[in-house]
């Protein structure tokens, strides 16, 4: 099985079989088409393609109504993603759902973190800051010195600094699954995941 797409919806708890509470994140995952098998001989590497959602139709564009067709939809989907072959013998046309994860495994999850805009570096990178007293007012939030002195006369590299935070591609790992319901196509995992709900976020099985 290559992966899922799915959408983050939230956060939640559930008891386990002892009566802990469990944080959860709740993912609307698939059901997914499988739309291309991309080889190596054709395509000059191995993937396999797989789509999520639907795209109204007065906003679908002819080329990609043709490239779903090809797999046998008679709509375009809102993602697509392609995934490393998993080894499994895959059809276009057919599709990938919840059914195939069981509770207990573990996942990786892949998504966009929530963008949070210009940060300073007390928010971005969890400085201290400086002194509140004794003078010390005027630093409260600055980064402090930055420099290393008359040698070399330059500010190194790859320094913390006040720049745009989040908004960045982070994938958690091993992310073990709490419980499914197939019926509805809904993945609940253990922890956070990556993202704002609402986000689209790439599941795959953990190595």
């Amino acid at each position: 099985m290559p992966g899922l797409i799915g959408r983050k919806l939230g956060m939640t708890q559930v008891f386990d079989e002892d009566g802990r509470s469990v944080g959860v994140t709740v993912i609307e995952a698939g059901p997914c088409p499988i739309t291309q098998v991309k080889t190596l001989e054709h395509d000059g590497y191995d993937a396999v393609q797989v789509g999520f959602g639907r795209v109204k139709d007065r906003k679908t564009k002819r080329p990609e109504a043709g490239h779903a067709s090809k797999a046998g939809l008679d709509y375009v989907p809102a993602v697509l993603h392609e995934f490393a072959p998993s080894g499994d013998a895959v059809e276009v046309g057919s599709e990938v759902t919840v059914a195939f994860f069981e509770a207990g495994h573990k996942v990786r999850i892949t998504g966009v973190t929530r963008g949070r805009g210009f940060q300073g570096v007390v928010k971005r990178h969890g400085f201290a800051g400086g002194r509140g007293s004794h003078g010390g007012t005027s630093v409260l939030r600055k980064p402090g010195s930055i420099g290393a002195g008359t040698d070399p006369s330059r500010v190194i590299k790859g320094l913390k600094m006040a720049g745009q935070m989040g908004g960045t591609k982070r994938t958690a790992m091993s992310r073990r699954i709490v419980q499914l319901d197939a019926d509805h196509n809904l993945m609940l995992v253990e922890g956070s995941v990556p993202g704002a709900a609402g986000g689209i976020v790439f599941i795959r099985p953990d190595r």
